[in-house]
């Protein structure tokens, strides 16, 4: 079955910002079911869903799936009225597998697409982040998609931004990064004692 939603390069920014606030998703932070224990369920790090060791193929079931995911401190929850289900995250519930950049410059905003299709818009209420793993200095990127679920960008993404990035001064430290609704995100360090 195929998607019939427009993609980026058919909308604009405004088209995009309406759809987000149309889409209404279940509201798992007020759910409060008892704890039914532990499920066979694990999302990999590349965003692969796994049911009993086996990938989960159909992609509806697993759309479905991500619409009722919660994170409690760092523990992860599938959330019924009337059920709360423990499952396994490797990294991050979602991968952000495609960014589009609006209006490029100082007033752009970035739009990134996961892989379960959620759109979100970069920017205060869904920052960029980045950390270092500190023995092998390899980057993981992520940006918010709800409350306390990320999406770790993908690789080719992550070059996207930095390749549209921007130099700047944080702190006394010059840091490259990329600018989304107003807000600046720092996506690596330029000065060579970090």
């Amino acid at each position: 079955m195929t998607d019939s939603t427009p993609g980026p390069a058919t909308l604009n920014l405004a088209e995009i910002m309406a759809r987000l606030q149309d889409k209404k998703l279940p509201p798992v932070d007020k759910w409060n079911p008892d704890f039914c224990g532990d499920i066979d369920m694990r999302i990999a790090r590349d965003g692969t869903w796994y049911y009993m060791g086996s990938p989960i193929g159909r992609k509806r079931m697993v759309k479905l799936f991500s619409t009722v995911i919660r994170r409690d401190e760092d523990s992860y929850f599938l959330v019924t009225p009337v059920e709360k289900l423990g499952i396994i995250v490797d990294d991050a519930p979602f991968v952000a597998v495609e960014a589009d950049i609006f209006e490029p410059g100082p007033e752009q905003s970035i739009v990134f697409r996961t892989n379960v299709d959620d759109e979100v818009i970069a920017g205060p209420d869904n920052p960029i982040r980045v950390e270092i793993d500190p023995e092998t200095a390899e980057p993981s990127p992520y940006v918010l998609v709800r409350k306390n679920l990320w999406a770790l960008i993908a690789r080719p993404v992550f070059y996207q931004l930095v390749d549209a990035g921007e130099e700047r001064i944080v702190d006394g430290k010059t840091q490259l990064g990329i600018v989304s609704r107003g807000r600046f995100f720092a996506i690596g360090s330029l000065d060579a004692a970090d």
